[in-house]
């Protein structure tokens, strides 16, 4: 593992008052930053009690670890996790989205978490099947992610990778931020998700909530629905979205059922 990042970029928003309900800690997915979370997850989450936090992991947004970002690996993305979460008052909930799902994952088997969701998760096959499948659709998949250079993408790569991630119903005021975003991923980070195998159960029972979105090429429902399986719990898949599902405009119809899952599973039975 490479030595600790000392500079992690957190972004928050806290109730307007005061609040006895947990921190919500907000783990991005790969290829962009904490960002994806400000501009509905955060203040909704807050605005119903949830001090509310994202961070952009290392070599991502603003924290620093650029340099060596190409041999970063899923368990140093753990400890980013690991250390922003004993920044906070009290043990946070764990909100993943597809990489960031599978770094909760890791941590689930190895130790134990107050609660944890997984948004439009990899699939416990890990990213081989999924890199295979999106190449049959778009063949020119991998060549296009190596020629990310946000804020500076061609309008061709663009064109070719929002469909990807984005439904047409997209605000397109959000695809131009969330284009100023988008960054290289780690390529060992990549290669731990296409190896990723599972380390077992949880080590210990934690609240799961899985959420996947039904036009999701990337995390299709299947996908999702296996995750949960692998954890004996139902998911629940949303109509109408892309993989970047916190920056749709139907939004709400993924953290309307998060923050129901948070009342009665996390907050009713402390």
């Amino acid at each position: 593992m490479l030595p600790p990042e000392k500079r992690i970029e957190v972004r928050s928003r806290q109730p307007t008052q005061g609040s006895s309900r947990p921190p919500l800690l907000f783990v991005h997915g790969g290829y962009c930053d904490a960002w994806c979370w400000e501009p509905y997850f955060l203040p909704y989450f807050a605005s119903n009690g949830f001090p509310s936090y994202a961070l952009s992991l290392r070599g991502h947004g603003e924290s620093g670890g650029r340099e060596s970002l190409f041999v970063a690996g899923l368990d140093d993305y753990v400890a980013d996790v690991e250390h922003v979460a004993g920044t906070l008052s009290s043990p946070p909930v764990l909100v993943g989205h597809s990489m960031g799902a599978a770094i909760i994952e890791r941590m689930l088997t190895t130790r134990p978490l107050r609660a944890a969701a997984l948004l439009a998760p990899i699939p416990p096959g890990g990213l081989g099947p999924v890199a295979s499948r999106l190449l049959i659709w778009q063949p020119e998949y991998l060549v296009n992610m190596q020629r990310l250079d946000a804020p500076h993408l061609a309008g061709d790569v663009l064109a070719a990778l929002r469909p990807m991630y984005f439904s047409d119903n997209v605000e397109p005021k959000i695809l131009a931020e969330a284009t100023e975003h988008l960054t290289v991923e780690s390529p060992r980070a990549l290669m731990d998700l296409t190896l990723r195998l599972h380390g077992g159960k949880p080590v210990a029972a934690a609240p799961l909530f899985v959420l996947g979105a039904k036009d999701d090429r990337i995390s299709t429902p299947s996908d999702v629905k296996a995750t949960a399986s692998l954890y004996g719990v139902e998911s629940i898949i949303v109509s109408g979205l892309a993989h970047m599902l916190m920056l749709e405009r139907d939004w709400s119809s993924v953290a309307q059922p998060l923050l129901a899952w948070l009342e009665k599973e996390v907050i009713d039975k402390r």
